[in-house]
């Protein structure tokens, strides 16, 4: 059997819906359309302990939920305390679970964030960079990776951490969505000089497709993944890929990268500017050789994918 946390969210649900031909247990506040009420623990993550009973039958764990971000939260002046009461210490507390009820793999669903913000224009991240996490979320993700090989040498529970970029697909939200709704108008936009920068995105099938070859894989066992569609661009070339994606023009007008520096610093926008115009790479050898994967969709796939859905949508 296999137990999923997170399964209402983005990343979840299409990880459910793939695994339907398998036993699953999915833990979360809020059900799952697709699942019967028996296969559903209700579960608040940072609350509560599973019983030892629900555990029994479980061979592996795929630990998907997270807190991502923090809105308007008054609960704390230390939006880290948050990140690490979610994404650390509810992990390290549900794997502990998992350890001594004899489930034998772990999976976790980490963050590029670990390693950093950015990278030098061809140098991407690897599986063995040293961390280097910025952010509070990025932090609390890492410090959860730690403690997960501690648990492992101390109770034998097999431990595989990925660790994702930029995630799109049918539903995304966020910055993708709003770049594609921009692309979607067919007006000219000002990516026309940002050309030399280089991002690693993953389309949710294919972030599925290698969650799914860990639960098996004998080789996956205690090792760090790094996933993407295995196509970098830059932030022209990915305007230019929605844009035929979305059956339009690409008009792109070529405002000068300095522009940018200046009005991030007018309005302290740095860091929107940052990754606007800066490079974040992954370098997936590791992942391709270790367990003989590759993305099984390219990135042109993945965004017309994307973006019918997207279309579709905004007709309704």
């Amino acid at each position: 059997m296999i137990l999923i946390t997170g399964g209402s969210g983005f990343i979840g649900s299409y990880l459910i819906s793939s695994l339907m031909s398998r036993s699953l247990l999915i833990c979360g506040r809020v059900k799952p359309p697709s699942i019967k009420a028996e296969k559903f623990i209700s579960f608040d993550l940072s609350k509560d302990l599973l019983k030892v009973e629900t555990l029994t039958n479980v061979q592996t764990v795929i630990h998907c939920a997270a807190h991502v971000h923090v809105m308007n939260d008054s609960s704390s002046s230390d939006p880290l305390i948050k990140f690490r009461q979610i994404n650390t210490q509810a992990t390290v507390n549900l794997a502990k679970q998992a350890a001594t009820a004899g489930v034998k793999r772990f999976i976790f669903l980490s963050s590029i964030k670990v390693n950093g913000e950015s990278t030098e224009p061809g140098i991407p991240f690897t599986s063995n960079y040293s961390a280097k996490p910025v952010d509070s979320y990025g932090l609390s993700k890492y410090e959860a990776e730690l403690e997960l090989m501690k648990i492992s040498q101390y109770y034998g529970m097999e431990i595989v951490i990925i660790r994702p970029p930029l995630v799109y697909g049918i539903g995304v939200k966020a910055n993708f969505s709003s770049l594609m709704n921009l692309v979607s108008k067919g007006v000219p936009l000002p990516f026309g000089c940002i050309t030399q920068n280089k991002r690693s995105l993953v389309s949710v099938t294919n972030l599925v497709d290698l969650i799914i070859t860990c639960i098996d894989h004998p080789e996956a066992a205690n090792q760090v993944f790094l996933v993407s569609d295995d196509n970098d661009v830059s932030t022209s070339e990915m305007v230019r890929e929605m844009a035929v994606a979305l059956g339009k023009p690409t008009w792109q007008l070529p405002i000068p990268i300095w522009c940018y520096k200046l009005v991030a610093k007018l309005f302290n926008k740095s860091e929107v500017v940052d990754r606007l115009t800066g490079s974040l790479q992954v370098d997936i050898s590791h992942t391709k050789e270790t367990l003989g994967w590759k993305p099984a969709q390219t990135l042109q796939e993945g965004f017309k994918q994307t973006a019918q859905a997207f279309l579709q949508a905004k007709t309704k």
